[in-house]
């Protein structure tokens, strides 16, 4: 099956409730990478691409980052924005309604992070895209669903579209303008709807623009 993920595909995923299943897009917990790659960084400006039910920029918010947050959904937005307000964190959050495959930031960020997003253009073209957004010195943070033989797009697996490799992310990272820190792929067992275990497989990069 293939998805758009367009503007339309997005408004009617978090109109029926996605917010409430399993993965960090919508859930009430940052994806457990974000604290650990982020640690040793100096908060400044960040760029969360494609920010859902907005858990990681909430966290960045939280610990001292300005976190600029877009979505093109509407509905994800309005969800993550009131987050935001119970958290107390609304003041280091801006949000944005904006297609992240045309859309562009009039400047650049000490962090750009995306988290399982899935845009309306090719997977690693979009990486390449939000990459153009680092500033020298500053930290690109990708955290997406690995391709594996079933990545059907039935149940909880993501359409083969909208995963990659760790391979394939860092193949396209030029070696003398940036330098890998992490390429990681990972399985992780989430609780979901009934108790039911729900497997997830990731794949984290995280690499340091050279100045």
């Amino acid at each position: 099956m293939t998805h758009g993920f367009d503007k339309d595909y997005w408004e009617r995923h978090w109109r029926q409730g996605r917010a409430a299943g399993p993965g960090s897009m919508g859930g009430d917990s940052p994806n457990p990478y974000l604290a650990r790659e982020t640690s040793g960084l100096t908060p400044g400006t960040a760029l969360d691409a494609g920010c859902g039910g907005g858990a990681e920029a909430i966290w960045l918010a939280s610990h001292g980052w300005h976190v600029t947050a877009v979505d093109i959904s509407s509905e994800a937005l309005a969800h993550a924005a009131e987050r935001a307000a119970a958290s107390g964190a609304s003041g280091h959050v801006r949000w944005v309604e904006a297609d992240l495959s045309v859309w562009s930031p009039d400047a650049r960020f000490d962090l750009v992070m995306t988290n399982y997003a899935h845009p309306a253009m090719p997977q690693l073209e979009f990486y390449d895209r939000i990459a153009g957004w680092v500033a020298p010195g500053g930290t690109l943070l990708i955290v997406g669903h690995l391709r594996t033989p079933d990545s059907t797009g039935h149940g909880h697996h993501p359409p083969a579209e909208a995963s990659v490799t760790s391979a394939a992310i860092t193949a396209r990272l030029d070696g003398t303008e940036w330098e890998i820190v992490t390429a990681e792929e990972h399985l992780r067992t989430l609780t979901g709807p009934g108790g039911r275990a729900v497997p997830l497989h990731d794949v984290v990069v995280r690499a340091t623009r050279r100045r």
